[in-house]
């Protein structure tokens, strides 16, 4: 799962941004900045209920594609994700995962002998304190469990919004929106919530996606970034949302057949 730009220093930056914006909207006598649909999307209401309604009929229960067997596993293995492939982690975390699934174990292990299961994941020595340090703040200010917010998921090491927003969905079934490079790029290439950074682009399809579709949205719009609208080639001739897009470079209009739901 690569990420537009590392999480640490880039995600805490635009967070203090977008906090000194929230504060500025709420001084006294600031007026509440209002933006139309138009300002949000290239969308009517309509298409982006359609968009996700297809999405849907495509992939009924989409999944993430990390192997992760509690809440623990996941926080380490999306923290490990960033700026590699959810193929290479897995392959890396498989037997990891058997010795080590909890904060105390993890410990137990220790620094070297975790790079010696994560060498091939690029980054690997800063990724290994990272998953050492978490683990150690697990135990002493979490009692060992994961929290279920947000803002204590980002006081981990090596844990930004975007795997906070993963975790919440994935192991506690909070609707978020995990704006990874896929997600980042659909939402700029088909005019669907066009940012010029993750949290823009998160807000915008927060704002625009169809509450019953949303717990679904950020998983369908990674798997369809994934393997349909690829960044070199997109496979417009299979795509299912082909006759709606707005994307400019598009190679097709039809959409490929769906059945009806």
């Amino acid at each position: 799962m690569k990420t537009p730009k590392p999480e640490s220093s880039t995600e805490n930056w635009e967070m203090s941004n977008a906090a000194r914006r929230r504060k500025a909207a709420s001084a006294p006598g600031a007026k509440p900045k209002r933006r139309s649909r138009k300002a949000l999307t290239a969308y009517s209401e309509a298409e982006i209920r359609e968009i996700f309604r297809r999405f849907a009929v495509a992939r009924p229960e989409p999944k993430g594609e990390l192997e992760h067997v509690n809440p623990f596993t996941l926080v380490v293995a999306v923290a490990l994700s960033a700026q590699a492939t959810d193929v290479g982690v897995n392959r890396a975390t498989r037997e990891l995962f058997q010795i080590a699934d909890t904060p105390q174990k993890m410990l137990d292990l220790g620094e070297e002998r975790l790079i010696g299961h994560i060498r091939t994941i690029g980054l690997y020595r800063n990724k290994a304190k990272n998953v050492i340090a978490l683990s150690e703040k697990l135990i002493r200010d979490f009692g060992g469990e994961v929290p279920r917010t947000r803002e204590a998921l980002m006081t981990l090491p090596g844990v930004g919004r975007k795997t906070a927003n993963v975790v919440l969905s994935m192991a506690f079934g909070v609707p978020t929106m995990a704006v990874d490079t896929h997600v980042f790029r659909l939402g700029n290439r088909l005019k669907l919530a066009p940012g010029k950074t993750p949290d823009e682009v998160e807000d915008r399809l927060m704002a625009i996606i169809p509450e019953d579709y949303l717990f679904h949205a950020h998983h369908w719009l990674i798997l369809h970034g994934r393997y349909v609208c690829k960044a070199r080639r997109p496979e417009c001739e299979i795509c299912v949302i082909a006759d709606l897009c707005k994307f400019e470079g598009k190679t097709a209009s039809i959409p490929f057949p769906l059945p009806e739901g």
